[in-house]
């Protein structure tokens, strides 16, 4: 999942360079915290939460084949 968030957020962003993903297990979920460069924050969130809203609905579609719960932060 960390490498299906990196890619997706990359190809959003201006520095794709500066992409950084962190997997944290958890109990109950696993946290993925995305981080870009200041410039690319608004792209990734979109307007009103678009994008970070279908970035999540593509996670916790691919974690329910996995069996498993995904949540997606967005960290400046």
């Amino acid at each position: 999942m960390k490498e299906l968030v990196e890619l997706i957020a990359r190809s959003l962003v201006d520095h794709p360079g500066e992409v950084r993903v962190k997997e944290v297990e958890g109990p109950q979920a696993t946290v993925l915290e995305l981080r870009v460069a200041d410039g690319d924050l608004g792209k990734v969130i979109g307007k009103q939460g678009r994008t970070a809203r279908a970035l999540r609905t593509v996670l916790n579609a691919s974690g329910m084949k996995l069996k498993k719960r995904f949540v997606l932060e967005i960290l400046e």
